[in-house]
């Protein structure tokens, strides 16, 4: 069906149908023999990742930050959502030992470990968009940031092969940190921003995005700028500390102060050594790891 197809449901039939994938069919969870005599005529194939959910001829409609709060919500009081696998979106500062997390649980066994594609922005088709964004900001942050876009999409949407997924960064961080800093910088045009938060909102509303829990890598800025400099990185050796500031900020603004929606959130100091880091990675992982249904919301930890 095109993007504008409705399907008109009764009050009864609105919360039944769910959405499994691109292009498969619509699954009908049936709560009643009538309902299930009326979903039987409902022969439906999806062309996009989308549905609009009518009632009595009205759509229902919403921004994407209310659609994304209401997805977090639901994710966290559903049974249904609670009996499924775990997701876990690994955030924090660039240098803030994101992959070291990852590597201690991929080690430890029992978890399906994402990193970020960062080796994909480094080779697109011969061009290394990473050290091109760095080096000029102004000419190659849209090309960049929209790539990052595909490739998170990507990330969120393979099918997962363990009950626990470790996911280096989201969509999320990529929107709300990266391309929100870029804009308020002055390195990404008014109208390059406006394209790119479209192309966000329309994802996020038609792709279902599961992430049950964030960890939040809290680090101080000017300790990243020393280990960013001492790990010889050849895209990074011109990161200024200014700019590892802003995305502190910005990471503050939306994980620690709610400024856009968030599911719940562990927040751990990493302000520490590696040994440090891993001691902390073995005390938590019950949190991290945690089984569907016990909650947090926002917990900082030392």
């Amino acid at each position: 069906m095109s993007l504008c197809s409705k399907i008109l449901l009764s009050r009864p039939m609105r919360n039944l149908i769910t959405l499994y994938g691109p292009g498969k069919r619509i699954i009908s969870q049936l709560s009643s023999s009538s309902n299930s005599a009326l979903c039987a005529k409902l022969k439906v194939k999806v062309k996009l990742n989308s549905i609009i959910m009518c009632e009595n001829g009205k759509s229902f409609s919403s921004s994407s930050s209310s659609l994304l709060a209401g997805t977090f919500q639901k994710a966290q009081s559903s049974n249904l959502s609670r009996d499924e696998n775990l997701v876990v979106c690994v955030e924090g500062n660039i240098g803030c030992g994101k992959t070291t997390l990852l590597n201690y649980f991929e080690n430890a066994g029992g978890c399906e470990v994402m990193a970020e594609p960062v080796e994909r922005w480094r080779n697109i088709d011969g061009y290394n968009a990473l050290e091109l964004m760095y080096k000029d900001p102004n000419r190659w942050s849209m090309a960049l940031q929209t790539y990052v876009q595909l490739t998170m999409v990507q990330n969120h949407t393979k099918p997962m092969t363990h009950p626990v997924r470790l996911m280096e960064r989201s969509i999320f961080s990529a929107k709300y940190c990266f391309v929100d800093n870029l804009f308020s910088s002055g390195k990404l045009p008014e109208l390059e921003h406006i394209i790119l938060t479209e192309w966000f909102d329309w994802i996020v509303q038609t792709q279902n995005f599961k992430v049950d829990l964030i960890v939040y890598l809290r680090t101080d800025p000017k300790l990243l700028h020393e280990r960013i400099m001492s790990r010889c990185r050849e895209e990074e050796k011109s990161i200024p500390l200014e700019y590892l500031q802003c995305l502190h900020d910005l990471h503050e603004d939306w994980l620690i102060h709610k400024k856009h929606p968030c599911p719940d959130v562990l927040v751990l100091d990493a302000n520490k050594t590696l040994e440090e880091m891993e001691r902390v990675y073995e005390l938590h992982k019950h949190n991290i790891c945690k089984k569907p249904g016990n909650e947090m919301k926002t917990t900082t930890m030392s």
